[in-house]
């Protein structure tokens, strides 16, 4: 189990280096490795080409190039080896980092009130906030690479052309720094573009937000042009802001390459002198290759380095944003959670199945901060192994009641879990009790798979299967590794609604809240999800909340709210107590769909 760690910082970036350092000693043993094979492979390139010019002068055996070619082999095999080892693990290491900041981001994010998040907008702050993170990672990838694909391979090309001819290494390597200080002068023109691209990403996420959150409204009001225009206005920005972005990112490398192989010229003249012996060394046709491809090389790395400062400026600008977000008490949140998580696993006996057997709810009242009284005086209990269904007229406080049972807000009365009362539980054992369902289901942009287990190690069909899903989804593109989208918009509102049933089923608690389960499906689904619902559910208190009663003669009892207020009884009571509900009952088939 990972614990918080008191010395990590999450808002600093070295901290998540020094996180991670058992995988960059891998990285940096396997880099070494690698940059050593390059310079013997530039070597091994001179002496079979010097070789060549021998055997075609008669001078030199084929034996002697067999030797080469094999040694220059064997070079080539340990650098591939390094370099897959070394890009492995530099990629688990950001994988790693990636992580573990979104973790902290999301402990920060999903504790901050709805109304802040909607003061900045839920679009724009979790696109860039998500879009930051990727950047910074990348950024931090990037120069965990070049280290040694860069920075050590330049140091040591460096070395070889200062040992072959100092002068003329030199006088090439004037031209590398000029590619450095040029993609310097462009940083700021790259922070900028990439800062407005983030900018319109986020406009363009609140839009999309806004038109589907109040089409309905644009509609009836006659604004659906106008707000399609705006639409198409954030759209053309957006799309503009990227085009810049990517040229400046895409132009600038070729440039720097070019700059950094102007030196080529210099090798060429005053290389040739070498050889012909009236230059400033005395060299041999393979000591003018090895310095030309070595000198090619370093030329090559030093617009990758010119590259990796542009991804690190645009590392900086993301991590400007969103460090106010990775601070040490979300990272303790995150870390909290995991712990609680894993101790509810491992320890479930302290909430679990077998010991909570009564909830009873006493006097409950309950309002909004902000609001009017919408609860009032309800009275009811269940017992284990019960299943009690929740109805009434529309906006009678069916849900709020469910959420009441999440103690986000106080509440007046008692909620008693065999005589404790709910608000004065710890938030990791009150967890372990309630399991909620709200009437829209809250999906992840991520696999089905994902969105059922949510980390735990169990077999997500099974629970595909108690809510009549497993087929259609085999039938999607990816299976089980399909993406939904966000909020699940890639499904139809009865997928979306069993996936989130099913993730429900999966993190089974003593007393489970369902509002609305069943929405959005045909009659026969949804009466076989019902009968898996129950056979898994035997040892769990469920209140079911809907609006859909033909399923109700099978509960256990019945709770009608009205006004805020309650009957309470079994559904034959219920049918002689309340007009109304008999009325919803009879309309919906009635007698006819009664099974028992």
């Amino acid at each position: 189990m990972e614990k918080s760690d008191k010395t990590f910082q999450p808002d600093r970036v070295l901290s998540y280096f020094k996180k991670e350092w058992k995988v960059l000693l891998i990285v940096t043993i396997s880099g070494l490795i690698y940059n050593l094979g390059l310079l013997a492979g530039l070597w091994f390139e001179g002496k079979m080409t010097g070789c060549l010019v021998e055997i075609l002068r008669g001078l030199g055996q084929f034996s002697d190039m067999l030797v080469l070619v094999l040694g220059y082999v064997t070079a080539i095999a340990v650098v591939q080896i390094a370099r897959y080892i070394k890009r492995f693990y530099v990629r688990r290491f950001a994988n790693n980092v990636n992580r573990r900041m979104k973790e902290i981001l999301y402990a920060g994010l999903v504790r901050k009130s709805r109304a802040s998040l909607r003061k900045e907008g839920e679009g724009s702050i979790m696109t860039k906030a998500i879009l930051d993170v990727d950047d910074c990672v990348e950024g931090m990838r990037k120069f965990t690479t070049e280290i040694f694909d860069t920075g050590v391979a330049l140091a040591a090309y460096a070395g070889m052309l200062l040992w072959y001819d100092f002068r003329l290494a030199l006088l090439c390597m004037i031209f590398p720094p000029i590619s450095y200080m040029t993609a310097e002068k462009m940083k700021k023109m790259i922070q900028r573009t990439g800062a407005a691209y983030k900018e319109q990403s986020g406009y363009l996420s609140n839009a999309t937000l806004d038109r589907a959150e109040n089409a309905i409204t644009y509609r009836v009001f006659g604004c659906e042009q106008e707000r399609q225009l705006a639409y198409e206005e954030n759209l053309t920005s957006y799309e503009k802001s990227a085009v810049k972005a990517n040229i400046w990112n895409s132009v600038m490398p070729p440039v720097y390459r070019i700059i950094s192989m102007v030196g080529v010229l210099f090798i060429l003249y005053f290389g040739q002198k070498n050889v012909l012996g009236t230059g400033w060394s005395t060299w041999t046709i393979a000591s003018f290759t090895t310095f030309l491809a070595c000198f090619v090389k370093m030329s090559v790395k030093s617009s990758s380095a010119a590259k990796l400062f542009n991804a690190v400026h645009k590392a900086q600008v993301s991590w400007k944003r969103i460090k106010p977000l990775l601070t040490k008490q979300e990272e303790e949140n995150g870390a909290k959670a995991r712990e609680n998580s894993e101790r509810q696993d491992t320890e479930g006996k302290e909430a679990g199945l077998e010991n909570v057997t009564q909830l009873q709810i006493g006097h409950l009242k309950f309002a909004y901060p902000d609001g009017k009284q919408i609860l009032n005086d309800i009275s009811f209990q269940i017992k284990k192994g019960q299943m009690i269904g929740i109805t009434g007229p529309v906006a009678c406080g069916k849900s709020t009641l469910g959420k009441a049972f999440l103690c986000e807000y106080p509440y007046e009365g008692q909620i008693l879990v065999d005589g404790e009362e709910l608000q004065k539980m710890t938030p990791s054992k009150r967890t372990g009790i309630i399991g909620y369902l709200g009437h829209d289901p809250e999906l992840f942009n991520d696999s089905v798979e994902n969105n059922v287990l949510m980390g735990t190690k169990k077999n997500a069909e099974d629970f595909l299967k108690m809510v009549c899903m497993d087929e259609e989804v085999k039938e999607m593109d990816n299976g089980i590794q399909t993406l939904v989208g966000n909020g699940g918009v890639r499904l139809s509102g009865g997928q979306g609604k069993r996936l989130a049933l099913a993730r429900t089923l999966c993190y089974q608690k003593p007393v489970l809240i369902l509002d609305d389960p069943f929405s959005a499906l045909d009659k026969s689904t949804e009466k076989q999800i019902f009968a898996n619902l129950k056979e898994q559910s035997r040892e769990n208190m469920v209140l079911l909340i809907s609006h859909r009663l033909y399923l109700f003669p099978q509960m256990d009892q019945i709770i009608w709210m009205e006004d805020g207020k309650t009957v309470t009884g079994t559904h034959e009571e219920l049918l002689r107590k309340v007009l109304e509900y008999e009325k919803l009952f009879m309309e919906e088939g009635g007698a006819g769909n009664e099974e028992k």
